[in-house]
């Protein structure tokens, strides 16, 4: 399994920003002034921001509803969600001299612009999301169940604990039944002698009917 998740880290790392990291800054400068609850008329810098911000994720909400393959979603993210940043990344340049830096909105900006090659990189490629909201919500079991090893003390358990729940939520992501995938995989491991071997065993290129 060792050879497995290296081979997964070493050949599928991006240095990928997503949508809702600068997102919940953009959040945070309209709960400072209030709106957020008030749900007062959108007007000001932040509301602006959160208005490009929405416009991606409708773009993507239509790529879901229908089922896009990873080509049709880059096609279409080329298509409109580019043009949308576009036109987000000159409407930040045009506010970036205006806004205190160390104010909220000028933090939201700056953290945007410095990192904005990564966070357009899911432009470039149909498979990654705009966001990392499944995963967040995947690793909620071992966030709340860290308290049962919260005393282990060797770094070679946490690792291979991080590794093990990683595959497992990557199975239940593509509808595989943990179980069967898990024992597919140790019976077929040791026969994963080249890296083309190993990725056939990574979860997304498995179906159910053919787990043990």
């Amino acid at each position: 399994m060792v050879k497995l998740y290296d081979y997964i880290f070493y050949n599928i790392n991006f240095p990928l920003y997503l949508t809702t990291h600068y997102r919940r800054k953009f959040d945070d400068v309209l709960k400072a002034t209030g709106k957020y609850q008030k749900k007062k008329a959108k007007s000001g810098h932040a509301d602006q921001a959160l208005d490009f911000i929405g416009q991606l994720y409708q773009i993507e909400k239509k790529a879901g509803k229908e089922e896009l393959s990873d080509q049709a979603k880059f096609d279409l993210r080329q298509k409109e969600s580019k043009p949308v940043l576009d036109d987000f990344y000159a409407w930040l340049k045009s506010i970036e001299n205006k806004t205190p830096p160390k104010g909220l909105l000028g933090k939201a900006t700056n953290y945007t612009l410095n990192r904005w090659g990564q966070l357009i990189l899911y432009l470039q490629y149909g498979f990654i999301p705009i966001d990392n909201n499944l995963a967040e919500n995947a690793i909620r079991p071992f966030v709340i169940g860290r308290k049962n090893w919260l005393f282990c003390d060797t770094v070679a358990g946490a690792i291979a604990n991080a590794r093990l729940y990683s595959l497992i939520e990557t199975a239940k992501a593509n509808k595989l039944n943990p179980n069967a995938y898990l024992k597919t995989l140790f019976e077929q491991l040791p026969y994963a002698e080249n890296d083309d071997k190993l990725k056939q065993l990574l979860p997304h290129n498995l179906k159910d009917t053919t787990l043990n």
